[in-house]
């Protein structure tokens, strides 16, 4: 085979080791050095105050500058102290971390250790937990917002759900990963409109397994012994029973049970081994078992009473749960996502607590939904729902909904009217949904006076859409915030109630060849900050900055994206 020498192929390793440098390189390693002791002080400036506000504190500057020293130019650790210091104003406060005993502790020349060490000691004990958690997982997971915060909910991080209570245990939830980000120990964060995608550094990874003080483990072949204050395990590769049940017996205080898997792999997992563990484990509050090749639940699983998440995403084995699961009536989290051969049986509407539900499966009997069944039920996501051309009867007794999600629901043509009365429902997302169609008309007083809180509205690869849902949409004028529109084809025009959204700051279209121009008003849509047109022939020479036949309609905008072009203005 010959080789193509215009196109070879070149690895670049990172490491923190130079050891490792000499074994993997062909040649000298590049060895980056620390920061200079300004860029540091400005990095960490950056980070303990808002754009100029360090003025206003003249006494803890020089404070700052012997702090700066200690963090010896590495930015991992300048950027964790500036999140710590952010909101100290008094120079005590910014002495006690200066003079803290733990930086005479780190023996390693870098710093990193103690800065993050003091970081970890100032998170309130909520955090800690949250954060000692994400140890379980393998370093370099890509977490998501909505699952982590269904898995310390699980697990009692968050407080309890009270359904009369105007601030959800999700919104908490999501609070939290926020304060994790601000102080620094979260990074790669990608806002994915209605959660996020985030990692930690592994060596916050190192610490947050520190910090879970025994609580967390994680199994590997080299793993000969366990404390017995492990409450939360996980499994990273299959072991026979014979080697297992000795281990498992010792640990009676497990609360979560994690099956992990590489991405596209699939793990053997035993049904003998579950039910082992069901029954050694009485209160357990976690079940993920991902990516599986269990063919059946064991019936026992219905004993756990204390079970609040369970996943099975992704075996694709598994045909059907047990007849007995609405026996789970403490669960709040059901995970059935990319099961092709699932069929969703009509007993899950007994679970009377769910919050978060995914279901997927080519077997829909689950046709209605009664008064009291799902009252609680925040998040509902369908994906490969390969038989659903409609919604289930009985959608409007999901008073609590706030996200609704379809993907690759080949045969779903429309939405029920009856989402009109789902006044929480906040979120919207359609892909690759190809007999969708969404006209909505408002009709009769009713539907004139209608007032929905929908935030956002997502639609993507719809081939035969032709109409949006002004029922919806136009009844959320006041608080939709972003619409993204893409893959198209079949539209052919914007409707000119859009110039009702008067809340709307984002919309993105994308790949709607069909489309000729926005709709009318939209220079008067004052909220409007940022517009996205891409892949839609005619509007990119309409509306091209300072050039095109139109541009003076959405020049008022802050941020203007025609294909490659993009224009922000200052604010």
């Amino acid at each position: 085979m010959k080789l193509d020498y215009l196109h070879q192929s070149k690895i670049i390793v990172t490491t923190r080791s130079l050891a490792v440098a000499s074994i993997m390189g062909t040649q000298s390693p590049y060895e980056l050095e620390a920061l200079s002791h300004e860029n540091s002080l400005s990095l960490l400036l950056k980070w303990a105050f808002n754009q100029g506000d360090e003025e206003q504190y003249p006494n803890p500057l020089g404070i700052v500058d012997e702090i700066v020293k200690k963090c010896k130019g590495v930015p991992l650790a300048v950027r964790t102290m500036g999140s710590l210091l952010y909101g100290k104003t008094r120079q005590r406060e910014w002495e006690l971390i200066r003079d803290n005993h733990i930086w005479k502790l780190d023996q390693e020349e870098t710093g990193i250790l103690a800065a993050l060490k003091l970081s970890d000691n100032h998170l309130p004990h909520h955090l800690k937990r949250c954060l000692a958690y994400l140890s379980l997982f393998p370093k370099d997971t890509l977490y998501d917002t909505d699952y982590i915060i269904q898995s310390w909910l699980a697990n009692g991080f968050l407080p309890s759900p009270v359904q009369e209570d105007d601030v959800c245990c999700e919104d908490i939830g999501l609070q939290y990963f926020k304060d994790l980000r601000s102080k620094g120990f979260v990074q790669d964060v990608d806002d994915q409109v209605t959660f996020y995608k985030f990692k930690i550094h592994d060596l916050i990874h190192d610490l947050a397994l520190s910090v879970s003080q025994e609580e967390c483990l994680t199994i590997y072949q080299q793993t000969i012994s366990a404390s017995e204050n492990v409450r939360h395990l996980a499994f990273a590769e299959h072991y026979p029973m014979r080697i297992l049940q000795p281990f498992l017996k010792k640990l009676k205080g497990v609360r979560t049970l994690v099956s992990l898997t590489s991405w596209g792999q699939f793990k053997e997992v035993e049904k003998t081994f579950l039910s082992a563990c069901i029954s050694y484990f009485k209160y357990l509050r976690l079940i993920e078992l991902e990516n599986c090749t269990l063919k059946a639940l064991p019936k026992s699983i219905c004993t756990l009473k204390h079970l609040k998440c369970l996943n099975l995403s992704s075996c694709h084995n598994l045909r059907r749960v047990p007849k007995s699961i609405h026996k789970l009536q403490s669960l709040l989290t059901l995970r059935l996502f990319n099961l092709p051969r699932f069929q969703v049986s009509d007993n899950l509407r007994r679970l009377i607590n769910l919050r978060f539900l995914e279901i997927s499966g080519d077997d829909m009997q689950l046709r209605e939904v009664r008064p009291g069944n799902w009252s609680s039920l925040r998040f509902l996501y369908f994906c490969k729902c390969t038989t659903l051309k409609c919604l289930f009867e009985g959608m409007e007794n999901l008073t609590s909904l706030k996200d609704l999600i379809f993907a690759c629901c080949y045969e779903l043509e429309s939405l029920s009217r009856s989402l009109k009365f789902l006044v929480k429902l906040e979120d919207i997302c359609i892909i690759s949904c190809p007999k969708i169609n969404l006209l909505m008309e408002p009709q009769g007083i009713e539907d004139q006076n209608l007032h929905l809180g929908l935030k956002n509205f997502i639609i993507r690869d719809a081939p035969s859409l032709r109409d949006l849902p002004r029922l919806l949409l136009e009844a959320s004028a006041s608080h939709l915030e972003f619409i993204e529109i893409r893959g198209c084809p079949e539209l052919e025009a914007l409707p000119n109630w859009f110039q009702n959204l008067i809340s709307l700051q984002r919309l993105e279209i994308i790949d709607c060849p069909k489309l000729s121009r926005l709709f009318d008003g939209v220079e008067h849509l004052t909220s409007l900050k940022q517009l996205k047109i891409q892949q839609c022939p005619t509007m990119n020479d309409k509306y091209r900055p300072q050039t095109g036949a139109d541009w003076s309609k959405i020049s008022h905008i802050q941020e203007v994206y025609i294909e490659e072009q993009k224009i922000i203005k200052s604010s």
